[in-house]
């Protein structure tokens, strides 16, 4: 079973998160962000990851800690439950629709971090959640489990939706990436990612 539970305790927050890659889409998300707790979710469902994530952060400075930390140990628990990538698709991508949102998600789990952001979210907060911190999220979490993922904006107006599109469809790209594809190799002719 390709599962990864850590705990991981700094100044600023204190995180404990566990996966299962292999679930039914499964969440519970206690991140002390509201919004980021329902992007999890999402993600979670989409993708069939069970994922349990409590974050005690220090949000009443804002929720920017809280966001790339979280990031850092998804991607961290990622890379630990996929192991050394063997039998792995590693490839996956899928275009969302969200009512006028239309967002592209390409990933590669490929040893190496790389972040292609293009999204044009028109709001600086949706709700009380910072916008910005989308891509703070994604980083962090490309950078602790190396892939190359591109988030391309076709459409759309709404920042909610331009958001959820971005978590459903990642969801769905690394659960095609990280699907088992009948072999005992690792997917690179390189012999390794």
């Amino acid at each position: 079973m390709r599962t990864y539970e850590l705990t991981r305790a700094t100044r600023e927050t204190d995180i404990r998160l566990k996966l299962n890659l292999d679930g039914t889409g499964q969440c519970r998300a206690e991140t002390g962000c509201g919004f980021l707790d329902h992007m999890l979710t999402l993600f979670s469902a989409h993708g069939r990851f069970d994922l349990n994530v409590r974050c005690a952060g220090d949000t009443q400075v804002d929720d920017h800690h809280s966001v790339e930390d979280i990031g850092i140990c998804l991607g961290t628990a990622f890379r630990e439950a996929l192991g050394d990538k063997r039998g792995i698709t590693r490839y996956g991508s899928f275009l969302l629709r969200m009512d006028e949102a239309l967002i592209l998600t390409a990933v590669d789990i490929s040893g190496r971090s790389c972040l292609c952001f293009d999204l044009a979210i028109p709001t600086e907060k949706i709700g009380t959640f910072d916008t910005e911190l989308v891509e703070e999220f994604l980083l962090a979490f490309v950078r602790s489990c190396p892939m190359s993922l591109h988030v391309k904006q076709l459409a759309g107006k709404n920042a909610h939706h331009i958001v959820e599109g971005t978590f459903k469809g990642l969801g769905r790209a690394l659960k095609q990436a990280v699907a088992p594809d009948g072999t005992d190799e690792i997917p690179s002719t390189k012999g390794v990612l």
